[in-house]
């Protein structure tokens, strides 16, 4: 497993740094991403700050779940009725640049593939 270090993310959630936060609870939080890739794009992270997917262990199955409920709960908030994207890039490899596991929920235009 990854050393748990601060990141950005962990200032958001004790709100040491500003975000447009629009969705919250006991076990996530969700903003509106400052470099976005869509016209919607919102990242959805656990309060619980698991660094990336690959230090995710069962005992984080709860956790892992609600994310992806939460994430269609606000995809269906910001009106993504043709379709959205959730992506979540883990490792250096796959395009993670900060280490506090999130999920991309990315809408509003015409999604291509391969993504990249």
């Amino acid at each position: 497993m990854s050393e748990t270090t601060e990141t950005i993310f962990s200032k958001i959630i004790r709100r040491e740094i500003p975000a447009n936060i629009v969705y919250e609870d006991d076990l996530a939080l969700a903003f509106k991403d400052v470099n976005p890739q869509a016209p919607v794009h919102i990242l959805v992270i656990p309060k619980k700050p698991i660094p990336q997917l690959a230090d995710a262990e069962s005992s984080d199955h709860a956790v892992l779940g609600h994310l992806l409920l939460t994430a269609k709960r606000i995809a269906e908030e910001a009106g993504l009725k043709k379709g959205y994207r959730v992506v979540i890039n883990t490792g250096a490899d796959g395009g993670q640049t900060v280490h506090h596991l999130h999920l991309h929920i990315l809408g509003g235009r015409q999604m291509t593939w391969p993504p990249g």
